[in-house]
């Protein structure tokens, strides 16, 4: 799995202080740091616990562990929700994983902001925010377009399978789901 990547946000609240004083440290090179092509600056989880320590700040393990997957399923059907959280833990034997559940778009939104999912498994067809809006949120916001997302549908048409893509889905299965074909295309998307 790729290292974490941390936005000017992340150490801002991290260190309780402002984007600004990030920035700042960022331009005084004391906290190595990348542009994305978006102008927006990422710093790697790794170069930020070495700056924390170099300047004898407090470091919190629970954030700098790596060690968990998170992923967050997202469908408003309950009994979909129960099986894919059944199949995810089943299949854990070589990575642990922390799962997070929400019911619709918007739930789904508020979850990615505090939970920060690796990947997010969501369904296309929801009340209020469907999958299609939520996928071009994820997808179009620089802080969160890393995360990838596996669609799943029942409605498996050509068009919303193209639809999803182009809004940048990372991958996409058919309902109903395999367990197999679901542990296997979770594992890809996580290496």
């Amino acid at each position: 799995m790729l290292e974490r990547l941390l936005t000017t946000g992340d150490i801002a609240d991290y260190c309780q202080v402002s984007r600004v004083t990030v920035f700042q440290w960022i331009k005084k090179q004391q906290i190595p740091a990348f542009s994305t092509p978006g102008g927006h600056y990422r710093v790697k989880l790794s170069d930020f616990r070495n700056f924390l320590e170099k300047y004898d700040m407090p470091v919190d393990p629970t954030f700098f562990n790596q060690d968990k997957e998170r992923i967050l399923v997202v469908d408003d059907d309950t009994q979909v929700v129960d099986f894919i959280i059944r199949v995810l833990q089943a299949d854990e034997g070589k990575q642990r994983r922390e799962l997070e559940t929400a019911a619709d778009g918007f739930e789904a939104g508020l979850k990615i902001a505090s939970f920060k999912p690796h990947l997010v498994v969501l369904d296309l067809m929801m009340p209020g925010l469907d999958g299609f809006k939520a996928c071009e949120q994820v997808k179009s916001n620089p802080e969160t377009e890393n995360i990838k997302v596996l669609i799943v549908t029942a409605f498996g048409s050509v068009e919303n399978i193209e639809r999803a893509l182009r809004l940048g889905a990372d991958g996409y299965l058919l309902k109903p789901l395999n367990v197999e074909e679901l542990q296997e295309k979770v594992r890809d998307l996580l290496s």
